[in-house]
């Protein structure tokens, strides 16, 4: 995708067309570059673990975080923060608006098998939490 990105930005088109979702992942790292959001016809960005690990202690990872919230929103873009550990993280992000966190905070890599029992649990607790369950 690097070496020729038209012709990667032209695929990406077409898989769009087909109705397939496109993220950069890692956004602020590597490859991933504010030239990347308007070339390619992207979906969502996902904020890399790295900004999102010491938020809100660090007042420069806070304010990364919550400056590609606010431009990927302005871009009509979602935002998947990645690496989410605590509760404070949470409520940052949150706060922010961001549109997808997930992270250990939630739960580990788990199994296959353990998968559907593990999102019935959730949403039997989330029914519990606001009376409907």
């Amino acid at each position: 995708m690097m070496e020729q990105p038209e012709h990667a930005a032209e695929k990406l088109r077409e898989l769009r067309a087909l109705g397939v979702h496109i993220a950069v992942d890692d956004f602020g790292t590597g490859y991933s570059s504010l030239a990347r959001l308007k070339r390619f016809p992207l979906t969502s960005v996902k904020i890399d673990r790295s900004f999102v690990r010491e938020i809100p202690h660090d007042p420069d990872d806070a304010a990364i975080t919550t400056a590609v919230i606010a431009m990927a929103h302005s871009l009509r873009l979602r935002v998947v923060a990645e690496g989410v550990e605590t509760e404070a993280q949470v409520r940052f992000l949150r706060e922010r608006n961001c549109d997808e966190i997930q992270g250990f905070f939630f739960s580990r890599p788990l199994p296959a098998r353990e998968v559907l029992p593990f999102l019935r649990r959730r949403a039997d607790a989330h029914a519990a939490a606001i009376g409907t369950g």
